[in-house]
């Protein structure tokens, strides 16, 4: 099992008692792919950030990759970050790094301190993000500053750094805001394949609820923190996604990849992104 919560709620911050989660029960296993859907501000982005233990759990269970991460020492719950990908919706790269030096950033948690250090100067491995880039038409791109980047083609440089590492668990957030219809397809292709070839769990969060439909398994429903459906695609119906937004307005609204105190809980090692 990849995941596994059971009855977890989540508080926006410490200082506000609302609940970003509330009592969510998931199962996730290893090599499934699971698409997350649902309103602005349903709680997508927390999800994602709790199974990767990137935000502390106030209430309920969580294992991850067969271990309790919050059970363990701080360099065990280290040692376990290493294994999981977690992919922001707005990637943390730096304005004036070289494109190839952020794909490289993937392999940090593989890497000792020194092999980090020295591949800023002379990156360590040029084919594998020149590789990476390919796989989504930015080779182009390798020796660009990040800066020089539109906003999708930061958005793929991103995942680029995912396809370098070797996580078993991928959790993505809106891989495709920023994507054309058909650059969208193909970095949505490009990401499930990459995680059937290795085997990897995929989660990913999608605002295009006919391509979460259309491509994953398995579609999660999340409205007001809550679960409201979890069902395998062919079961999701027409009338159940009017319903998850139709009374969206009647829950609290917050823009997406910005869900208030999403940096308050426990941070994430900056390695793993």
């Amino acid at each position: 099992m990849s995941f596994e919560l059971r009855g977890v709620s989540v508080r926006y911050s410490p200082a506000l008692p609302r609940l970003a989660l509330s009592d969510v029960t998931l199962s996730i296993a290893q090599s499934e792919q699971v698409a997350l859907i649902g309103p602005s501000g349903a709680g997508k982005t927390t999800l994602l950030h709790t199974l990767a233990f990137a935000r502390s759990i106030d209430s309920g269970s969580l294992r991850a990759l067969d271990a309790e991460p919050w059970g363990l020492s701080s360099s065990g719950r280290h040692a376990l970050r290493t294994r999981i990908f977690l992919a922001p919706q707005t990637p943390p790269l730096p304005p004036r790094q070289r494109v190839i030096t952020a794909v490289l950033a993937g392999r940090l948690p593989q890497w000792s301190l020194f092999k980090a250090v020295a591949s800023l100067f002379k990156p360590a491995d040029p084919q594998a993000a020149y590789d990476a880039l390919a796989r989504f038409d930015l080779q182009d791109k390798l020796y660009a500053r990040v800066d020089r980047l539109s906003g999708g083609e930061r958005q793929r440089c991103s995942l680029a750094r995912l396809l370098v590492s070797n996580a078993q668990a991928l959790l993505v957030d809106e891989p495709l805001s920023a994507l054309d219809p058909a650059l969208a397809q193909q970095t949505l292709d490009v990401l499930q394949q990459e995680a059937s070839a290795r085997k990897a769990t995929l989660v990913c969060s999608l605002h295009q609820v006919e391509l979460a439909r259309a491509h994953f398994p398995r579609i999660v429903g999340l409205r007001g923190g809550r679960v409201v459906f979890d069902a395998p695609r062919e079961a999701v119906s027409d009338q159940m996604i009017a319903a998850l937004y139709q009374q969206a307005g009647r829950e609290p609204q917050v823009a997406v990849g910005e869900e208030p105190g999403i940096g308050a809980g426990r941070s994430f090692a900056s390695g793993c992104f």
